[in-house]
């Protein structure tokens, strides 16, 4: 038996410099540096040539890691996290805390750091005010579930008061 060449209609891959790597992983989506650094070492490329392909992703304005920082935040604030969950979860990434405060700014800018409010959006949803009102036990329940979402006391007690109409 014979080996027939490849199909014309089928085309060999082309292999991809750290730096197309790089860029395809940025056109999907924000990456902060170490994240960036860590999947392109995960895929094979050694850890020179990856530092090098991010350093030019920099330079060319693809990556960087304050646009990434507000972006996040931007994301797990829309979704109903509080600022002790965004907070940390920016801080996973490797980021500094002027990165981090430079992301709440941002927040505060926008109007999308209302953490009252989101707190409140949350409990309507998940909570009827009626049970709330009346069950000690349902209250501390709401209070768990705003604090795993990464509000602060204060606002989950607020929040609280506020939909149970106190």
């Amino acid at each position: 038996m014979t080996d027939t060449p490849p199909s014309p209609r089928r085309r060999q891959r082309q292999q991809l410099s750290p730096a197309q790597r790089a860029l395809a992983l940025l056109v999907r989506r924000e990456h902060s540096r170490p994240e960036l650094l860590r999947k392109l070492v995960a895929r094979g490329i050694a850890s020179a040539d990856a530092e090098a392909a991010v350093d030019r992703m920099t330079d060319a304005g693809w990556q960087d890691d304050g646009r990434f920082a507000v972006a996040l935040a931007r994301m797990r604030a829309a979704s109903g996290h509080g600022p002790v969950w965004i907070e940390a979860e920016l801080s996973t990434h490797g980021l500094g805390a002027d990165r981090i405060e430079a992301a709440f700014r941002a927040l505060d800018d926008d109007g999308g750091a209302d953490w009252r409010a989101s707190a409140l959006a949350l409990l309507q949803r998940r909570f009827r005010a009626d049970v709330l009102a009346t069950d000690p036990g349902a209250r501390r329940k709401a209070g768990d579930f705003l604090l795993r979402r990464g509000f602060a006391g204060d606002t989950l007690r607020e929040a609280i008061r506020d939909f149970c109409g106190r």
